[in-house]
């Protein structure tokens, strides 16, 4: 069965730092328009919480006095939030029209290969999530990874393991 992200459901978590809300609420309440904040607001959640987990979405909803589904609706519409916990360190590897032509998806099975994932999954020992996205504007520099803010251009299925080893 093939995966789809569109209808995943948000990872539940049962035991996430009271502190951690305490600080969210104390941004959310220092906001002067909380309405028109919802993608600062769950910006920051992401930041503080490293996800966004369904008690996160809810917990934002009940404080912004909103539906969940429109919370939940943001989340799932923008790339950027997740609601599964990531790795140490995210890898992107582009795939638009250029990284694509020159070889991307060549690249992006080496990392599956070498990490033992999927696209969109954690490595086991959490230090890796490896994400496909679809044009990060370095289109000269094509193939291009990105390991958190870090840019990689020109990469082959040759520079995989150089990459990796960086950061373990």
């Amino acid at each position: 069965m093939e995966k789809s992200n569109v209808h995943e459901q948000t990872t539940s978590v049962k035991d996430l730092s009271n502190d951690l809300f305490d600080e969210l609420k104390g941004y959310i309440e220092g906001l002067e328009d909380k309405q028109g904040s919802l993608i600062n607001i769950l910006h920051k959640a992401q930041e503080l919480f490293g996800f966004l987990p369904r008690e996160v979405q809810l917990f934002i909803a009940r404080e912004l006095k909103i539906p969940a589904a429109q919370v939940f609706g943001v989340v799932s519409f923008y790339s950027y939030f997740t609601t599964k916990p990531t790795g140490k360190h995210t890898i992107s590897v582009c795939m638009g029209t250029a990284c694509f032509v020159k070889g991307a998806d060549k690249v992006v099975a080496k990392f599956q290969e070498k990490l033992g994932i999927d696209v969109g999954e954690t490595s086991e020992d959490g230090n890796f999530t490896l994400r496909d996205v679809r044009c990060v504007g370095a289109c000269g520099l094509a193939p291009v990874v990105l390991v958190d803010e870090k840019v990689y251009g020109n990469v082959t299925e040759n520079d995989v393991e150089r990459i990796l080893a960086e950061y373990e």
